[in-house]
């Protein structure tokens, strides 16, 4: 798994280099990176990780 900072610039790179918009990210994606919610790394993205 990856986080999602890592998921957006790889769509980033595939949506650019490729020039398919099928691989933009969404922009909710964009938002939730911004906001630091990272997925398991910062504890918080689509889910909140509790240990």
């Amino acid at each position: 798994l990856v986080g999602l900072d890592v998921r957006l610039a790889v769509g980033d790179y595939l949506c650019r280099e490729l020039g398919e918009e099928q691989f933009r990210p969404p922009a909710l994606l964009r938002q939730m990176v911004a906001e630091g919610k990272l997925g398991r790394k910062s504890g918080e993205g689509f889910y909140i990780w509790t240990d």
